[in-house]
């Protein structure tokens, strides 16, 4: 998706002033006041200021990452290794002390679930960009291991000084490991029928939250 060019604008400008202000409102007026973006008008375009602007700059690293995935040739490469490379890719492509700053903001409590979709958004961009095309439980599976494996590593990237981030390659190879433990064990669960059925119920639940409402199953709609 290509990024609004009056918000790229406002973010480019945010960069340079987050290391000393946070993703803050007070960020958001220095942007504006750096492009002559009326305050208005760049409140209009994040209304929750800093928060916006830091989802933002992950969005922009999501797409980032996926433009790079698409040209890059992972197809030697085991499949762990394919996911390692991914999300190396999507460090690499950070800022450490604007991640660092975002980490702090999205910890808060009012802002713990904007931070938790943000990651799950870039653990779904990894999956879709490697071909998932589960549609089941694996699903969601696969995105909330995901999830915790990436934002487990980013966490440990944030302290790492090691030649090369080496100790948080280390790191994400063993978080991946254990991720690839649990798939055996739902591989050897789908082979028995007791464990085909216990995966199945999971999935049924949450296909139907997946799913889109249709408007014939909103309340007061009728057909006429």
């Amino acid at each position: 998706m290509t990024e609004d060019p009056m918000k790229a604008q406002l973010l480019d400008a945010a960069l340079v002033h987050v290391p000393f202000d946070g993703w803050s409102d007070r960020t958001l007026a220095a942007a504006a006041a750096d492009t002559g973006i009326a305050p208005g008008l760049a409140r209009s375009l994040f209304p929750r200021g800093g928060v916006d602007l830091a989802l933002a700059y992950h969005a922009r690293g999501d797409a980032a990452m996926r433009a790079r995935l698409a040209e890059t040739d992972l197809s030697a490469l085991r499949f762990r290794d394919r996911i390692k490379r991914a999300v190396q890719i999507r460090l690499d492509l950070a800022d450490r002390e604007l991640v660092r700053r975002g980490t702090t903001l999205f910890s808060l409590p009012p802002y713990a679930a904007d931070g938790a979709r943000a990651i799950w958004g870039t653990a779904d961009a990894i999956w879709t960009a490697l071909g998932d095309s589960s549609d089941d439980l694996n699903w969601y599976t696969k995105r909330a291991s995901l999830s915790a494996v990436y934002g487990a590593t980013v966490l440990y990237w944030l302290g790492d000084d090691s030649i090369g981030h080496q100790a948080t390659w280390d790191f994400l190879d063993r978080r991946i490991e254990q991720v690839m433990q649990i798939e055996k064990l739902k591989a050897t669960l789908r082979e028995n029928p007791l464990g085909k059925a216990l995966l199945a119920g999971p999935g049924k639940i949450l296909a139907s939250i997946r799913a889109p409402v249709r408007r014939d199953d909103l309340p007061g709609h009728h057909q006429g």
